[in-house]
């Protein structure tokens, strides 16, 4: 921020403090001023050098030139970082109370506020501040392009701004409509937005997709949670080596492009093809202003056309100045034309008195030759005629000479419309050109489309083959991964078979074995089969130690009792 922008807002909290209008403020409004200036501006506040600038034995009020050294040398010469914001909201608190009448006010406080920081930027750099009709045609203008208006052809203070869109300018719009046509104004103004909108970025780590509102400055694209801007999420320096190009689709996600930084790349989703190629363009233009050192769009033009005004001023006082310089000069001959005049009708009349002389002389001394002093009055008449002739010709030639440089002035005046005329046909071909080029910049993406789309068709067959060679490759190995499962099969078929066989004479050998035990134990043979024993304690026999079990003997002892109870014989003994 320059320090003539930095002397506006300033300049207006110094005269809200002129109550009386006297151009002069009180030491002690002046000291409270300094010390908010130093809070806001975060230069450290030296109440020594305040009090000794303004010491009381110099009494009475401070005019702004009295304030202007104190201003530059302890405060403006110290800023080096600094909000401005805050600066406006506090030199804007101090004199809206005075100057603005919210009755008659269309638009709130705070678009208002916009409107005045928007005048700051426009308004040019002499005091009393005001908005001349050139830079009131641009901001209206601006206006007019989001809701219609019209515009006046005189210059303006911010006041009077004010009161005109009170008066009614924009009677017919409605005040929601204007109120978001004055912050896009001051949006792109006096925060520098070059563009906005919501967009779709790629996460870094996650790598999924999210919705952001996404704004476009000089220097950087800052990305929020929401238009509100409340919640920043990050940024996207730029400088003169970023570039941006455009993605192919993938993933889903339509009308891609790549911003490559010096730190990351990000890629981004937008909305439509249009809107793609608005951001892409937009990119571009600030990596190439950033390249050639160029300030904001808005800003260059503001500095051109206050070149503009004043070369133009210039030269219409180079003409003013010509013009009295010839009026002068040509006043000043005509005096001397006039004296020159009465001197001739002078020198004829004392020529006519002479001769009238003369003539009586002759007249009365009647016979007598002339003398010469009639030849020297009629040498005088001569010489006075041919003077007077000769001033006559340099009257001529100089009232010639006056008429070309009329002629000169007028032709001045007219290649000066001319000029006019032909710089606004030239901006005009210029929002025609720039109109066209977007046109073809859309047109020349859906081409590209197009191509792409062409490109894929003829790639289309050959991407089939290959599908069906990879099917035919892939039912091939599930082919011989079958005919592998079934040798599997049949393998394990045979082996079970085997299984069923050897289970099949096992079975037969079990009960030919059980037929055998039976047949021993009916017999009470002394051949016994010998089975396992237990691990516990062995029976001793006279067949010899394990060769019957417990229960064995257990069941043969109770078949030996029922029949020993059965036999008379046996109980007798």
């Amino acid at each position: 921020m320059s320090r003539d922008e930095l002397l506006k807002p300033i300049w207006h909290a110094f005269t809200a403090l002129d109550v009386d209008r006297s151009g002069k403020v009180s030491k002690s409004q002046l000291k409270v001023l300094s010390h908010n200036l130093c809070t806001v501006l975060k230069v450290p506040h030296d109440p020594v050098s305040l009090e000794e600038h303004f010491k009381d034995d110099d009494e009475g009020p401070v005019s702004n030139q009295g304030y202007m050294p104190y201003l530059s040398t302890f405060i403006l010469d110290k800023v080096r970082d600094f909000n401005r914001l805050e600066l406006n909201h506090m030199c804007w608190t101090l004199c809206c109370k005075k100057n603005l009448d919210q009755s008659q006010l269309q638009v709130s406080e705070y678009d208002a506020f916009k409107l005045w920081c928007i005048f700051n930027f426009l308004s040019e750099e002499h005091y009393p501040l005001v908005l001349v009709s050139q830079e009131m045609e641009y901001l209206l203008h601006k206006l007019c392009e989001a809701m219609g208006g019209s515009w006046v052809e005189q210059g303006l203070s911010v006041w009077e701004l004010l009161r005109l869109m009170g008066a009614g300018l924009f009677k017919n719009i409605h005040r929601h409509t204007l109120s978001m046509g004055i912050s896009e104004v001051y949006q792109e103004l006096i925060l520098d937005v070059l563009k906005q909108g919501f967009m779709q970025k790629k996460g870094h780590k996650r790598k999924n997709w999210t919705e952001r509102w996404f704004v476009l400055k000089p220097d950087c694209i800052s990305y929020f949670t929401g238009e509100d801007q409340q919640d920043k999420k990050g940024d996207i320096p730029l400088d003169g080596n970023c570039f941006v190009e455009s993605l192919p689709d993938k993933d889903g996600k339509k009308c891609l492009f790549l911003v490559k930084s010096s730190q990351k790349t990000f890629e981004i989703s937008a909305s439509d093809k249009k809107k793609k190629q608005e951001w892409i363009q937009a990119i571009q233009m600030v990596a190439a202003l950033l390249r050639q050192r160029r300030p904001a769009p808005h800003r260059e033009a503001r500095q051109k056309r206050r070149e503009q005004r004043m070369r133009l001023q210039d030269e219409q006082m180079e003409l003013e100045l010509r013009m009295s310089e010839l009026t002068t000069a040509n006043e000043a001959k005509q005096r001397e034309l006039e004296d020159l005049r009465k001197a001739l009708e002078e020198a004829a009349a004392n020529a006519a008195e002479e001769e009238r002389r003369r003539v009586q002389t002759q007249t009365g001394a009647s016979g007598q030759v002339p003398d010469r002093p009639g030849e020297r009055e009629d040498g005088t008449r001569e010489r006075m005629e041919l003077e007077m002739a000769q001033k006559s010709t340099e009257l001529q030639s100089y009232l010639q000479r006056v008429k070309e440089l009329e002629d000169l002035y007028q032709q001045l005046e007219g290649a000066l419309d001319e000029e006019r005329r032909a710089r606004q046909d030239e901006e005009a071909v210029r929002k025609l050109q720039s109109r066209i080029l977007e046109e073809e910049s859309l047109k020349r993406a859906e081409l590209e489309q197009i191509h792409l789309n062409q490109q894929r068709r003829s790639l289309r067959p050959e991407a089939q083959n290959q599908e069906l060679q990879k099917e035919r490759l892939a039912k091939e190995a599930a082919l011989q991964d079958a005919l592998k499962q079934l040798d599997e099969l049949a393998q394990e078929r045979q082996g079970l078979e085997q299984y069923q066989t050897v289970m099949k004479k096992l079975e037969n050998a079990t009960n030919k074995t059980k037929t055998w035990k039976h047949k021993v134990a009916e017999h009470e043979g002394l051949l016994r089969l010998i089975q396992p024993g237990s691990k516990g304690p062995v029976l001793v026999t006279n067949w010899g130690p394990a060769a019957i079990s417990e229960q064995e003997l257990n069941h043969r002892e109770k078949e030996w009792q029922e029949k020993k109870m059965h036999t008379p014989g046996l109980s007798q003994d």
